[in-house]
């Protein structure tokens, strides 16, 4: 447990690491190159060595320096695995879940007791239409996965879109293998449609052509591989955006260094939100700051596109005037804990009115007392929690070690608010 200690009126220059979901990508798709990849910033943290050793398992090789890591891309061709642990990472299991079908052989996916309560059903649907034998091993459309790697035909896949974008993007990674075209249909709305943009400019940047109509047809020509090269990776926006919602609570400005506008990450629209809420946003070269000078106010926002900022969003709403209404959110009850109601749980026992009906959720402001935040293995109820510390007083967040899951050094980097 560690308790947070409040400042107010910060005046901080923050660094953050690589972007988790840039980073989980191009280790995929540069093991799948053809020659070897360097890739530098990348995100080191449970999840994404978590998919690196995946990878190795499968036969890439791996090796890594102070500077970068190297990856020697097997053009595709990997062999299968006994078995992959992916513990709770839902990018690692639904993207490699895929990238197994193209090992020839059995390989078996699993994960720790969430992850097997995780659904995985569309995605291995969407498998089975292009011909890869794969089954949930408890059938009860979670992993345990089983994958029977085998040629990549191609063909048309329809796929659901209402529950995670994971898995359009885990399909449309190994496409390129296919001996034929591959069509994937997207049946219905698509979540969190960012994260498969993010993942086109992967495929894109390392060489592989895809064909798209807006976020309902995707289309992917057969025989092609990922070009090796090296690459750089992004700094991460969901983790900039405890820094920037540390502003919005103590008041002051924090800077986070190496993001700019341009950035494909879906979450930089929180920026929108808190320029909403009263918080004056600039943009420099040298990175996006935010300032907070007056009051807070309560706003109605739809955040299908950035769920993982939308536990960070309701804490912020807790300290504001009137109620804030977070829009279309159904998919955070499948994150690493049922997060709409893990918010709502620990904003109510902080004294605030918080309700999460399935679909949206819902925070009256007030005055947050302090209590013990029950972090539910999540990172990012966490992280989220901690920067309400920084204004009440008492607030203690239990089991922070799970903030190694996507930021390892959070308390470290978290320190650096302090004067």
């Amino acid at each position: 447990m560690i308790e947070i200690i409040p400042q107010e009126n910060l005046n901080a220059l923050v660094h953050v690491g690589g972007s988790k979901s840039y980073t989980h990508r191009i280790f995929i798709a540069a093991a799948l190159s053809k020659g070897l990849c360097s890739i530098k910033n990348a995100l080191r943290s449970e999840d994404t060595d978590l998919t690196l050793e995946g990878l190795k398992s499968m036969g890439v090789e791996i090796s890594e320096t102070q500077e970068e890591i190297l990856v020697k891309g097997n053009g595709g061709k990997l062999k299968a695995s006994k078995e992959i642990f992916l513990a709770n990472s839902g990018t690692g299991m639904r993207l490699l879940t895929a990238v197994a079908a193209l090992a020839e052989g059995k390989t078996v996916l699993t994960g720790n007791e969430r992850m097997r309560q995780r659904p995985i059903s569309d995605l291995i649907n969407g498998l089975k239409q292009m011909g890869i034998a794969v089954k949930s091993l408890e059938g009860t459309g979670c992993p345990p996965v089983e994958v029977i790697g085998s040629a990549l035909q191609g063909g048309i896949a329809t796929l659901r879109g209402d529950t995670s974008s994971q898995y359009l993007s885990a399909l449309l990674l190994i496409s390129p293998f296919a001996k034929s075209r591959v069509l994937i249909k997207v049946v219905g709305d698509l979540v969190s449609k960012p994260y498969v943009d993010l993942t086109l400019e992967v495929m894109e940047r390392l060489g592989v052509k895809v064909y798209r109509k807006g976020y309902k047809e995707f289309q992917v020509p057969g025989g092609q591989v990922y070009r090796a090269g090296d690459y750089y990776v992004e700094p991460d926006v969901s983790n900039a955006a405890y820094f920037w919602a540390a502003a919005a609570v103590a008041g002051g400005s924090v800077t986070v260094v190496g993001i700019n506008t341009s950035s494909r990450q879906g979450d930089l629209k929180i920026l929108h939100c808190l320029e909403k809420m009263g918080c004056r946003v600039t943009s420099e070269k040298g990175g996006i700051t935010v300032t907070r000078e007056g009051f807070l106010q309560g706003i109605e926002v739809d955040m299908q596109n950035m769920p993982d900022v939308a536990p960070t969003l309701a804490v912020i709403a807790a300290f504001a005037r009137g109620t804030t209404v977070i829009r279309n959110v159904s998919h955070l009850r499948v994150k690493e804990c049922d997060r709409g109601e893990a918010v709502c749980s620990e904003l109510r026992k902080m004294g605030i009115d918080a309700h999460f009906n399935g679909e949206n959720l819902t925070v009256t402001g007030g005055t947050p007392r302090g209590a013990e935040i029950e972090t539910y293995k999540d990172h990012r109820i966490a992280m989220s929690f901690s920067i309400a510390g920084l204004k009440t007083p008492g607030v203690k967040i239990l089991d922070e070690a799970c903030v190694v899951k996507s930021f390892p050094d959070y308390w470290q980097v978290f320190r650096s608010l302090y004067k």
